[in-house]
């Protein structure tokens, strides 16, 4: 069966409070928030604003945790410094899960490459989490969407220096490109199996760089706004973004498709699927 993939051309903050709503899930409990804070002079995250009715629904408090490279995030008093700069402390209750103490490790015992992942130990302080990722290109994954926001988004600074070397810290940045990408397959089942399923997903075609939000230099958006898609499934909800994407009439798709083809980004979907915690096939649902 086809996992539901809800679809919206018009990318408002209401329509994203509306899409969530046809998902029928109840985020139990303390819900988490996993949102990309943005590096300093990112001109392309999504802002707090945009993001504020639908973590007020769910009553949420916005995560991040603290990056593995040099910026203005890779410490918790610079991360929570540039928290407050791009106005997430102002409109929310906000957490860095790694800002302090040791990280918690979770085992992933049908890993592929990695059998463990890093996580900030404060995950332990909530029982569900709604996953608000912004689709756009990334310089080493390809794409950036669900999954990448549950794996490397999720793992503490000490995780992502893990998953980047497939668990080898000394070969952050140089190991085998795709055992990286089933890396993160990996690290992200560990982090639903956490929450036991518990987890909602989000992600909005906007502003589509082919450069991430954690380049404080970044390319400009290289082609228009598609809409915001909602799912239950981490994998349809990614893999519907990337049809969408080859499926657009804009020119400028193809500097995007070049970044995602380039860095083999649909391999990480692969894995994912291949590891069980999500489908290809879905139902794209058009509001």
């Amino acid at each position: 069966m086809a996992s539901k993939v809800f679809f919206s051309r018009e990318i408002t903050p209401e329509k994203v409070v509306e899409l969530y709503k046809l998902l029928g899930k109840n985020l139990e409990g303390k819900v988490a928030v996993k949102v990309h804070s943005g590096e300093e002079g990112n001109q392309n995250f999504l802002k707090p604003e945009f993001w504020k009715p639908m973590v007020e629904y769910v009553d949420g408090t916005v995560v991040e945790c603290n990056t593995a490279y040099e910026g203005s995030r890779n410490t918790t008093e610079k991360h929570i410094e540039t928290l407050k700069k791009h106005g997430w402390s102002e409109h929310f209750k906000t957490e860095l899960l790694d800002g302090e103490g040791p990280d918690l490790e979770l085992p992933i015992p049908n890993g592929k490459k990695i059998k463990k992942n890093f996580v900030g130990k404060d995950i332990v302080n909530y029982d569900s989490m709604l996953v608000l990722s912004h689709f756009k290109g990334h310089p080493m994954g390809g794409y950036g969407g669900a999954i990448k926001q549950l794996s490397i988004g999720v793992a503490s600074s000490k995780g992502k220096q893990y998953i980047h070397g497939v668990g080898v810290m000394e070969d952050f940045w140089t190991s085998d490109h795709d055992s990286f990408l089933e890396s993160m397959a990996d690290a992200a089942s560990s982090v639903i199996e956490f929450f036991k399923g518990n987890v909602a997903y989000i992600n909005v075609m906007k502003n589509m760089s082919v450069d991430c939000d954690c380049c404080a230099v970044a390319e400009d958006p290289c082609m228009g706004d598609i809409g915001i898609l909602a799912s239950l499934d981490p994998v349809a909800i990614d893999q519907a973004c990337l049809d969408l994407v080859y499926a657009s009439d804009d020119s400028g798709k193809d500097h995007l498709i070049e970044r995602i083809e380039s860095r083999n980004g649909v391999h990480t979907i692969e894995t994912a699927a291949e590891l069980g915690y999500g489908i290809r096939e879905y139902e794209l649902i058009e509001i």
